[in-house]
């Protein structure tokens, strides 16, 4: 066999070779897109299979977070959000792409989803529909939304409301956004938004207390489960959680001194 010949056919085999790892790793990849019945974990968070994803692009109240209406009523307004995203849906299966981690909250991942029938995703619409806002940088996908909720006064926009963002942090001297806010009322409105005593949601018995000591294990908090010694003692706490994976999502780690209830 000529010089030539050995080379063009040692050429080919590394080709052939190339393409059939290829196809091999493309087949053995991460799966980029989950369709199936779907949980709502929350008003941005909807959970396939055994995957949880947050909605790219979307920033819902939490379950625990309370927002002020249009007529200086407070409301449990994440709560109202979570049964938006539900209504949504309703009994139909949902799509959800994959679009990449979540840095800030655990080993979640973004997505865009969308209900089966439907053309705009659930991104786009809880955002329309006001009970959520668009996290920043703005996604180009649900800039229109965003931008329409807010000048029509949709959902949370007719009253009053901090950021989740800040809501999370404990961040109580965060922008106040909505049509409802009053500047002469800043103090009260601020009271009403960051209460001494916030309301347990039903069936999310989780205490969640912001803490200093729990950076060192790149924490923000730490939470605290029925049965715990901590438990009791820990009043007045910052967040309520309804599983500790929602808790661990949320950047608290378990109290040291905390065993599982029997």
């Amino acid at each position: 066999m000529s010089f030539q010949k050995f080379f063009a056919t040692a050429r080919a085999f590394a080709l052939v070779s190339l393409f059939a790892v290829s196809g091999f790793l493309a087949c053995s990849g991460p799966v980029s897109a989950l369709t199936g019945a779907a949980t709502v974990r929350d008003g941005n968070s909807i959970q396939v299979g055994d995957v949880t994803y947050r909605l790219d692009g979307v920033d819902a109240p939490e379950l625990d977070q309370v927002c002020i209406d249009d007529h200086a009523d407070s409301w449990t307004c994440g709560i109202e959000a979570r049964d938006q995203l539900a209504k949504l849906i309703g009994k139909r299966t949902v799509r959800c792409d994959d679009v990449g981690p979540e840095k800030s909250f655990g080993k979640r991942h973004r997505a865009i989803c969308t209900a089966d029938g439907d053309k705009t995703s659930l991104n786009e619409q809880l955002i329309k529909l006001g009970f959520a806002i668009a996290r920043e940088p703005i996604k180009a996908n649900v800039k229109p939304a965003a931008t329409e909720a807010k000048t029509a006064a949709a959902g949370i926009w007719k009253g009053c409301f901090v950021a989740p963002q800040d809501f999370r942090t404990g961040k109580k001297d965060g922008a106040l956004l909505g049509n409802a806010c009053r500047p002469d009322r800043d103090k009260e409105i601020r009271a009403v938004l960051f209460p001494e005593e916030l309301t347990m949601p039903p069936s999310c018995s989780i205490k969640g207390k912001l803490a200093v000591r729990a950076r060192v294990t790149g924490n923000i908090g730490i939470y605290h489960l029925r049965g715990c010694p901590s438990y009791p003692a820990t009043t007045k706490p910052d967040r309520w959680f309804c599983s500790e994976d929602d808790a661990q999502a949320a950047g608290f780690r378990k109290a040291y001194n905390c065993r599982r209830p029997k």
